[in-house]
């Protein structure tokens, strides 16, 4: 999961992770209201969600290509695990993303 400021950033982030064949899905998720903590203060802003299909291998090489576009000065990149998944689906993320 990535946040980004705007619709064009977000797009030209899920582009790079397609691309480079690091994700096999890119989802925009608009108008996300974010709350949080920065540099000592309690800040607020809408952003979009990006969510990102990819395999553990690849989230090393992901989160770099994330942070060499990325806007901010501490993207959001975290990962959730993958735990279950139809294997027709699984099989189709492999094969739509990098080979190790």
């Amino acid at each position: 999961m990535v946040t980004a400021p705007n619709k064009d950033l977000a797009r030209r982030l899920a582009k790079a992770a397609l691309e480079a064949k690091l994700a096999a899905c890119a989802n925009i998720v608009p108008a996300v209201e974010s709350h949080y903590w920065w540099e000592g203060k309690l800040e607020s802003s809408d952003e979009l969600l990006l969510l990102l299909k990819t395999r553990q291998s690849l989230l090393p090489n992901l989160e770099r290509a994330i942070r060499e576009i990325h806007t901010y000065d501490t993207p959001e990149f975290i990962s959730l695990p993958l735990t279950a998944g139809s294997r027709k689906y699984l099989a189709w993320l492999a094969d739509n993303t990098e080979r190790e």
